[in-house]
């Protein structure tokens, strides 16, 4: 069953170690999945999580072991001796066997490769070992049903039952030719409708999306998402069926990515353990960076108005509408660019989308810096009825308004559309123009429009 942890649950695990209760905490564990116990082992101290894994049976230690955070695995296997390891990972997929020998030290996950007793099972973790991080030969597990083009329907049953005792779930049959490459993909429904002596070269499918091993995992999910498959075949550089990746460890990609893009989109460097995990000054470290950056670049606000300080002297009504101005603009270019920014992600536009983007979002920025400029006028009217803060040209500093936030809607809405698609152009990451980026830039030039505006409205003012 799934689980909800509650604190009160939490305290009677914790109290059943205490009493050494060893029955009590295999009843509360017995109907928990693999992932429940291992978010109760993630809240408890480490002390108490090695207690209660040791209570553990084998297939379900393994399958625990693999969903722990990774700074509990690890310390768990550091109490680990090679062979003890890989005892453990004996239970596992290969890919999940290859991700947790692939966080230890690099003397140790040789010392444990060498104490797997299934010397193809070693075979097919080294292999996955050696592919780069980020490709799909990384990504895949080893484990797969395959059959011949050239078999009967009878044999390719035979042989399905003699391989899926290494498959837990068998989401597809592959069909291979007589050089083991993919040519296919066979359903379960075509195989037992078919008559026993069929020829699976009549009834698969030839028409099967694939990846090879070098494949960015990025594009897998991509791949994956946009045919709503649950698996996807690796192939070789010579097209040999080599592995297959699966719906779960796509989701794993798809959130890693997107952790990225948020971190990057407020402005902070990618995080490369939990929140909690992460220490303290590596949390400043990640942080500070993008924030000196950005002061950096507001400090240029300061500059811009010194060169505006003679308007601002003889018209210092003007300085209350600075704020209002400049976050309007930034926050206007903030929403477009965080909307294009994940258009692109989707794969729903590109660089050769640029006019139709301009066209789209010049309208769109005209259109709210027309609305928040009425906004802006009607609340200087209103309020000049009954005070005269404003002065005797509250008409005039109401059109200044009006046209500078016209003016810096429209810029920061083109800014921050027109700036991720100009940074995937010349290929670097759009999520750097973040939302804070764009602010701070237009900020700066949100100024200059707003006092460009005001000079020319208020001429006559300001002489």
């Amino acid at each position: 069953m799934a689980l909800e942890l509650h604190t009160e649950f939490i305290d009677e695990i914790k109290h059943a170690i205490e009493k050494s209760d060893n029955a009590r905490i295999q009843e509360i564990l017995f109907d928990l999945f693999a992932p429940d116990i291992a978010d109760i082992l993630n809240h408890l101290s480490f002390e108490e999580a090695v207690y209660v894994y040791e209570l553990l049976d084998e297939d379900t230690s393994a399958a625990v072991l693999i969903e722990l955070r990774e700074e509990l695995r690890e310390e768990l296997l550091a109490t680990f001796s090679s062979k003890e390891i890989a005892e453990e990972i004996n239970n596992l997929a290969s890919d999940d066997a290859a991700d947790v020998i692939n966080e230890l030290p690099e003397n140790r996950q040789s010392e444990v490769l060498a104490h797997i007793e299934n010397i193809e099972q070693a075979g097919d973790i080294a292999d996955l070992l050696s592919f780069e991080e980020g490709t799909a030969g990384s990504l895949m597990a080893k484990e797969l049903v395959s059959a011949r083009q050239k078999d009967t329907v009878t044999a390719c049953i035979d042989e399905i039952r003699q391989q899926a005792d290494n498959v837990d779930i068998m989401y597809a049959t592959y069909v291979i030719d007589e050089k083991n490459r993919l040519v296919g993909l066979l359903s379960l429904k075509k195989l037992l409708i078919a008559a026993p002596t069929t020829l699976i070269e009549d009834i698969y499918d030839q028409d099967v999306i694939q990846v090879t091993t070098a494949t960015p995992t990025t594009q897998v999910a991509e791949l994956m998402q946009k045919y709503d498959l649950v698996v996807i075949p690796v192939v070789d550089s010579v097209g040999r069926l080599v592995g297959r990746i699966t719906i779960d460890d796509v989701v794993d990609v798809i959130r890693e990515e997107e952790t990225d893009e948020a971190h990057k989109m407020a402005g902070i460097e990618t995080f490369d353990e939990p929140y909690m995990s992460m220490p303290f000054l590596e949390t400043i470290k990640k942080r500070a960076g993008w924030l000196v950056i950005l002061f950096l670049g507001e400090t240029l606000t300061a500059t811009a108005m010194s060169f505006f300080e003679d308007q601002l002297a003889k018209a210092v009504i003007l300085a209350l509408f600075v704020p209002l101005i400049i976050s309007s603009g930034g926050n206007t270019g903030s929403q477009a660019s965080t909307l294009i920014i994940r258009a692109m992600a989707l794969g729903e536009i590109s660089f050769r989308d640029w006019w139709r983007i301009f066209k789209k979002e010049f309208l769109v920025g005209l259109t709210l810096g027309i609305l928040l400029g009425a906004v802006g006028f009607l609340r200087i009217a209103l309020w000049s009825t009954f005070t005269t803060i404003y002065g005797p040209h509250w008409l005039l500093v109401g059109i200044t308004v009006a046209a500078a936030l016209m003016g810096v809607v429209l810029w920061g809405n083109l800014a921050g559309s027109l700036l991720p698609v100009l940074l995937k152009r010349v290929k670097l990451d759009p999520a750097v123009c973040s939302a804070p980026f764009v602010a701070t830039l237009v900020d700066v030039t949100g100024l200059i429009i707003y006092f460009s505006a005001a000079t020319a409205i208020l001429k006559g003012i300001l002489l």
